[in-house]
């Protein structure tokens, strides 16, 4: 281990051990800080909201990356808190809404796919149906440090979920469905020309990866979109199974459907989805950058 990484991995330690030991204050602290030691984050946010929010203001943009930086500590102060989140307090974190339409699925005996983002608290999301429902598999892409990513790694599996990484995703996958077992997949994420198609999102053409489709249609397995939102009347998040959708088979529409669907619902909490990633970075062949 070099020296950056080393001190890279203390930090995370350290944030996750005084997290842990103290009020959602300092969470709320290191989001700040996060916002402040790496500039570019909120400029590429601004950009994002420009594109997506036209009609908005300055100042209600603002405003909304505020909030993405809140979001963030709230998932920083949960995810600290995952050795002491078991199955006696889990309610105290977050409820279900459309647990039906998971039941349902698992019925049809082809397995669940589970449409998710990076919008409200994800790492929580299938930490938390594990504990109140059953295990899942998770889709995950190792971190860069990777004594970092055995922490993530350890802390994500402690309610018994199980991880696929994305270099064996496709066997793993399939074997999972194939059992009638739920994977979850991030699915909002900027991609490569050579691995997606471009949707309409938020009104700009963005490039998705075609390979959530795909596995959906070759497979049979019921597409359910799920998100934990938090609910601040309720000082907890909502864990929302939304209702099945239809794979036609057509790679480029499927996409298309399942990201108008991701649209749908980051446009109810604007605040909760990860605007300070560069989405929009991949363009059609002859358009300039938008960064």
């Amino acid at each position: 281990m070099d020296r950056i990484t080393f001190i890279q991995y203390l930090i995370a330690r350290f944030i996750l051990w005084s997290v842990a030991h103290a009020q959602f204050g300092l969470a709320v602290f290191y989001a700040r800080l996060l916002d402040l030691a790496v500039p570019r984050l909120r400029r590429t946010a601004r950009r994002n909201l420009e594109m997506a929010y036209p009609g908005k203001t300055a100042a209600e943009r603002e405003a909304i990356v505020d909030e993405v930086f809140r979001s963030i500590a709230r998932l920083i102060y949960s995810f600290a808190r995952f050795p002491q989140i078991n199955r006696q307090n889990i309610y105290e974190w977050i409820r279900y809404e459309g647990l039906d339409n998971y039941l349902e699925a698992k019925k049809c005996g082809r397995g669940i796919l589970v449409a998710t983002a990076h919008f409200g608290n994800w790492e929580l999301s299938a930490f938390a149906h594990a504990l109140m429902t059953e295990p899942m598999h998770v889709m995950i892409r190792p971190l860069d440090n990777p004594s970092i990513d055995r922490i993530v790694e350890q802390r994500r599996e402690l309610s018994g979920n199980q991880l696929i990484s994305k270099r064996d995703a496709a066997r793993a996958v399939l074997r999972a469905l194939h059992e009638n077992q739920a994977v979850g997949i991030l699915i909002d994420q900027n991609t490569s020309l050579e691995e997606g198609v471009f949707v309409d999102f938020f009104g700009t053409p963005a490039c998705a990866n075609t390979g959530f489709a795909k596995i959906a249609a070759r497979t049979g397995a019921v597409v359910i979109p799920g998100f934990a939102v938090w609910a601040e009347e309720e000082k907890r998040y909502v864990l929302n199974f939304r209702a099945p959708m239809a794979i036609t088979g057509e790679v480029t529409e499927d996409t298309q459907r399942i990201h108008s669907k991701l649209e749908e619902a980051i446009r109810e909490y604007p605040g909760q989805w990860l605007w300070i990633h560069r989405r929009w970075k991949t363009r059609p062949p002859g358009e300039p950058p938008l960064y």
